[in-house]
């Protein structure tokens, strides 16, 4: 009884073991494949609940969702022979696991693969293109050509390369300060330029000013002299007509007017009392 007792508990627990060996579970992220004897025999395999042999089978799990590589920073030439060192990165996913297995097994494998690929065709479509072409209007094409040749080259490995971006381009510093003294030396040029044509133009504006100005006083003069001769003629016709009229009012006024400057302050006349100068004063 013992013994039937002890052979049951030992056939539960091998059928215990073998049922547990041959369930495996696909998590929604994952893709895997499997092996048997270290060979793989199927694959890819879906998320959910799956079956395999026990002891002789074994799962291999690959992440499904895209990853990211982060490059080291590295030099390279452009078109017009300017140093960059170049900061990239990719994102890319294991598209066919089986075919992963057999040409690089681990990530560390494919991470070293996609470092060779991606700067070796990095250099290449840099240096096809001038600085300028790089920092600026054509970066968006050229880190399309390098996913594009890039995915091309890395899919026999049953790897998709969905993205590559440049995220920092710099210059190698014994190139920058170089570059920098030319950029200031050339601001430079250009502000004084600037200042000389700002100079010139304004000499101009006072030049038209000035001549402007010397043009409305001699109008205004001129006008003037014409007004002041017009009332210079009407206050002798009007002297005129008014002595026509009254000669001896005439007389008058202007003894009045002589009087006023004669007996200016500390003046002194020496007159005997007929003389006609004091005709209106007697």
């Amino acid at each position: 009884m013992k013994t039937s007792l002890v052979i049951g508990i030992v056939v539960a627990f091998l059928v215990a073991v073998a049922v547990s060996q041959s369930l495996y579970v696909v998590d929604q992220t994952e893709t895997a494949i499997v092996l048997q004897l270290g060979k793989p025999v199927a694959g890819p395999i879906k998320p959910g609940l799956h079956f395999k042999l026990p002891f002789v089978q074994n799962v291999v799990y690959f992440d499904a969702r895209l990853m990211e590589y982060d490059a080291k920073t590295a030099e390279v030439l452009t078109l017009d022979k300017k140093n960059l060192v170049v900061d990239n990165y990719a994102r890319w996913r294991i598209t066919d696991p089986l075919q992963f297995y057999r040409t690089l097994r681990t990530l560390s494998r494919a991470t070293a693969r996609l470092d060779d690929i991606i700067y070796a065709e990095l250099r290449v479509a840099l240096g096809q293109y001038t600085l300028l072409d790089v920092v600026s209007t054509k970066r968006d094409v050229i880190m399309g050509e390098v996913t594009t040749k890039s995915s091309r080259l890395l899919s026999p490995y049953g790897i998709e390369v969905v993205d590559v971006r440049i995220k920092r381009t710099d210059l190698p510093p014994e190139n920058a300060q170089a570059i920098y003294g030319r950029m200031q030396a050339e601001r430079e040029r250009q502000a004084k330029l600037y200042r000389s044509e700002g100079w010139e133009e304004m000499e101009k504006i006072k030049s038209g000013a000035d001549k402007e100005r010397a043009v409305l006083l001699a109008e205004a003069e001129r006008q003037a002299e014409v007004l002041r001769g017009q009332g210079d003629a009407e206050a002798a016709a009007v002297w005129a007509e008014a002595v026509s009229k009254s000669p001896d009012f005439f007389g008058f006024t202007r003894s009045l007017e002589a009087y006023r400057k004669a007996f200016a302050k500390n003046s002194r006349l020496f007159l005997t009392p007929d003389s006609p100068f004091l005709k209106y004063l007697r």
